[in-house]
């Protein structure tokens, strides 16, 4: 799962620059299905990962909360690099409050990144007047009148299922 995640914001980084506005107008429909997926790709990778570190950042706040009640010197085992140290309490609480932080401050970054992946998502689909199945705001319009419908689909919109 995180081999995935590295790879998607690498191909994020590196596939952006071609649905640049000077190419734009040469973009195929399957160009133009493929970026949206890909995009949407992106946008849910970085959700996962945010939501598993979500879990994670409950359990290390059920894990601090649980020490903070026990005696410092008493002796605690943590897992570091798949194997498992004896420690003290008060050896493993500041590290587990640092590492809280720091997983906060993630949190923080992949919602930041969320927020412009989902606007640049909008961005597209607007550009591209992409218009996705199953969505209700704007698949009645056309069946309900033929004069809407004919103006839409001359305008070379694409239908993403």
């Amino acid at each position: 799962m995180r081999r995935t995640g590295g790879k998607m914001a690498d191909s994020g980084k590196s596939k952006s620059a071609p649905t640049a506005p000077s190419t734009g107008k040469a973009l195929t429909a399957e160009q133009v299905v493929a970026g949206f997926n890909r995009l949407r790709q992106e946008q849910r990778g970085l959700a996962s990962k945010a939501a598993e570190l979500e879990l994670e950042l409950n359990e290390h706040s059920l894990v601090i909360d649980t020490l903070r009640d026990v005696d410092p010197t008493r002796k605690c085992y943590r897992m570091v690099g798949g194997v498992l140290v004896e420690r003290t309490v008060k050896e493993v609480l500041p590290a587990l409050e640092s590492n809280k932080e720091q997983i906060n401050k993630i949190i923080e970054t992949l919602t930041q990144q969320l927020q412009a992946k989902g606007q640049e998502l909008n961005e597209f689909r607007e550009k591209h007047n992409i218009r996705v199945m199953g969505e209700d705001d704007q698949k009645p319009p056309p069946k309900e009148s033929a004069d809407g419908a004919g103006a839409k689909t001359s305008s070379a919109g694409v239908l993403v299922s």
